[in-house]
């Protein structure tokens, strides 16, 4: 998959697709009638890892330190195979019977099908398994597990979603630059306003009006989660969006698509970066994308009321360890390895992306002491919504792209009509098994 709306953002989807995808076979063969010996073997395997060029320095630094150290479990890294999405590429090694051992980004959307196709561990399977996610993660990990109650991916790092605003914008168009009024969705419609009929701005915001299933990450879901205070497109196996929250954020949006606050056609580029519109949604990996382009700021995704800490969209990118691996006992090894708190501090120092540890902001401080534009990120890295685990997990989120680019973006239905219509869809797909 691929953002649309700008090259930051394909970039980071690269980072999705990239490291969601498997790298190198993991031995050769499935995971099948020796599954219960695979998972006490140890030996050498093989991993994927993202193209993104800070993520590739990692884990070629990881990879060479622990081969250093393990001459006998020896790992062969790769950059994720080339192919239309990373899910696909997966998918398909999945069916071969050849994906890699770990694949480092795996999209927390595909677990569901990665894991009905028969193509994962449950860590479960490992006697520290559970415990070594809980210690490390704490309780945002639950949101990682499936319907049966197990761990088929590690909750790896997320990149919070925030409203990233353009400080010489909001200057030429009157605005404090400093103190952005911002707080509610009442203020941003106000704000928007404001940018666009002063001249100073283009577009207010501009986010992907594309059809892909995806993109309702980076414009309806950070907002119902601040909306909702954390609430998920789907809980208890029913849809959540078809109320009150979800609605007013449908609104907001349609008001800004109404008013051509924002635009209905795809920019192909970096409309923020480009200074074509005023505000943007972007995680943590976007600064190093912004330096020296943009004299920016950032504000938690605004609800219908002020609110001291803001939820939001967790963005995540997280490790599959995949049933054709052959010496999984290593594979989970390298796992933790890979997870462990120097990694995560090396990773974090050379992305800037945010390692789902329990108190983040403390257990690294010297970084962020050192680099202050993080810290924020790492405060809301702790207040953050993943895509429901449940089965059908794209078709779901299609069908309510969907019904979200017919009603809020093109006015082609009512907002009632169309999110009613895809909520009962929704809660089918949701209860087939």
């Amino acid at each position: 998959m691929k953002r649309t709306t700008s090259s930051v953002r394909i970039l980071s989807m690269a980072a999705i697709a990239v490291l969601a995808a498997g790298l190198a076979a993991c031995g050769s063969g499935g995971g099948g009638g020796n599954a219960s010996a695979a998972l006490t073997a140890k030996g050498p395997i093989k991993i994927w890892y993202s193209n993104n060029e800070y993520e590739v320095k990692w884990g070629k630094e990881m990879v060479a330190s622990w081969n250093e150290a393990h001459p006998d479990q020896k790992i062969d890294a790769q950059e994720i195979p080339a192919g239309k999405s990373s899910e696909e590429t997966i998918g398909a090694a999945i069916t071969a019977g050849n994906a890699p051992c770990l694949v480092f980004n795996t999209a927390p959307v595909a677990v569901p099908q990665f894991q009905k196709q028969g193509g994962l561990v449950a860590l479960d399977s490992f006697p520290d398994g559970v415990q070594y996610v809980k210690d490390r993660t704490g309780d945002l990990a639950d949101q990682y597990k499936s319907a049966d109650g197990k761990l088929y991916q590690l909750p790896w790092k997320s990149n919070p979603v925030v409203l990233f605003y353009n400080k010489d914008l909001f200057t030429k168009a009157g605005l404090d630059p400093e103190n952005p009024k911002l707080g509610t969705e009442s203020e941003l419609l106000d704000t928007a306003r404001t940018l666009v009929n002063s001249g100073a701005a283009q577009k207010a915001i501009w986010p992907s009006p594309a059809g892909d299933y995806f993109q309702s990450w980076f414009d309806f879901y950070p907002f119902y989660a601040a909306n909702s205070k954390g609430t998920q497109l789907i809980e208890d196996g029913k849809a959540t969006f078809d109320d009150s929250q979800g609605k007013q954020v449908a609104a907001m949006f349609a008001t800004l698509y109404k008013e051509n606050l924002a635009s209905k056609e795809v920019y192909q580029g970096d409309s923020f970066a480009e200074g074509k519109s005023a505000m943007a949604l972007a995680g943590p990996w976007a600064i190093a994308s912004y330096k020296d382009k943009v004299n920016w700021g950032t504000v938690p995704i605004p609800g219908t009321q002020k609110q001291d800490k803001s939820y939001t969209f967790s963005d995540a990118k997280n490790v599959g360890l995949y049933s054709a691996c052959k010496n999984q006992a290593t594979a989970w090894e390298v796992l933790k390895f890979a997870t462990s708190k120097d990694e995560d501090g090396k990773l974090l120092s050379e992305t800037g992306q945010m390692p789902m540890r329990k108190d983040l902001p403390t257990t690294y401080a010297d970084y962020f002491a050192a680099n202050p534009l993080y810290k924020d990120f790492a405060d809301q890295a702790s207040r953050t919504v993943e895509v429901p685990n449940v089965t059908n997990s794209v078709q779901i989120w299609q069908t309510f792209r969907d019904a979200w680019n017919k009603s809020v973006i093109f006015a082609n239905q009512s907002i009632d009509d169309a999110f009613k219509a895809a909520a009962d869809k929704i809660n089918q797909l949701a209860a087939q098994k």
